[in-house]
């Protein structure tokens, strides 16, 4: 086990100059000068010049790139045009944690629901439940999440008055539309995939023997074929998740919550690139984590999978 995780992050290495790679390569193809912004609109073109010769510009790429990359394994991800500050800082202020509890709770109610959602499907093939959770089910990839969530906040918040219509983190009511809102769209695909996996496993020959040797309904369906059928669902969670820390922008924007995603928008307007650069290569790297953890999990929950 051991082994395989250190081979793992070792994979990880070339994913992750990839990422850079193109991170790097997709900033400057965007129009707009950093070293005009910084030097400001009254800047004569020596002053520019000047700013861009200080920025390191007028290097060749690929030496602006290797500076970078090394000042990014150091923690170095430059220096906001907007504030000054330290990317870094930045990032992981509050913002960074808001979009995360904000991914995280999304994403543990969406498997609740779509887990539970999932095995009655599955065990309840072709009757109303099966039909109505399928339907369900239907609807929720089909919502967009601004829509969903101005519903939402119209219902539970401007007529019943129940929930508060923005924010996040003062009080726990305030987490409760923009999680659903986030996790309603990853329920209905955990459901489907639940479903699909389940179908599946109950199929298989170990699954009738258990039945004949007369084990109970519940156990059969939890302890054995829910187990083996996570694997692909799994999978979806991992993929659900990454893409929940860097797709929480429409969600944030909806209910006016401060988060990573809102803020990378924010700077994308300000054409502030060092902030924008470093914002999608901390979520790259979240990304490429969460894909490492689910290959572990892969072999917590089936001790029989090769990790050759």
């Amino acid at each position: 086990m051991f082994v395989y995780i250190i081979r793992r992050l070792l994979q990880t290495i070339p994913v992750m100059i990839g990422v850079t790679l193109a991170v790097f390569l997709m900033i400057h193809l965007i129009p707009g000068d950093a070293a005009v912004i910084m030097a400001g609109e009254q800047a004569n073109p020596e002053q520019i010049e000047q700013m861009r010769e200080n920025l390191g510009l007028n290097d060749p790429l690929h030496e602006q790139y290797l500076r970078y990359v090394g000042n990014a394994i150091q923690g170095d991800l430059g220096n906001s045009i907007r504030t000054k500050r330290p990317v870094v800082t930045e990032i992981f202020d509050s913002r960074f944690w808001v979009t995360v509890q904000l991914a995280v709770i999304g994403t543990a109610l969406a498997v609740l629901i779509g887990l539970v959602a999932g095995v009655i499907s599955a065990t309840k093939k072709y009757t109303f439940a099966d039909t109505s959770i399928m339907v369900v089910a239907l609807f929720g990839l089909s919502m967009p999440n601004f829509w969903l969530g101005i519903m939402l906040i119209y219902f539970f918040s401007v007529n019943l008055g129940w929930l508060p219509v923005a924010g996040w983190g003062t009080s726990w009511k305030q987490m409760v539309l923009p999680a659903i809102t986030l996790g309603t769209g990853g329920a209905a695909i955990i459901a489907r995939m639940t479903r699909s996996s389940m179908l599946e496993v109950l199929n298989q020959d170990y699954i009738r023997t258990a039945y004949a040797k007369g084990v109970s309904d519940k156990l059969v369906v939890y302890k054995h074929a829910l187990r083996n059928a996570l694997i692909p669902v799994v999978t979806v969670v991992g993929l659900q998740f990454g893409g929940l820390l860097g797709g929480a922008v429409v969600t944030e924007s909806v209910f006016a919550i401060n988060g990573l995603g809102r803020f990378i928008i924010d700077s994308i307007k300000a054409h502030d690139f060092p902030m924008v650069q470093g914002a999608i290569l901390v979520c790259a790297l979240l990304f490429v984590l969460v894909n490492f953890l689910v290959d572990i999990t892969y072999r917590l929950i089936n001790k029989r999978i090769d990790l050759n």
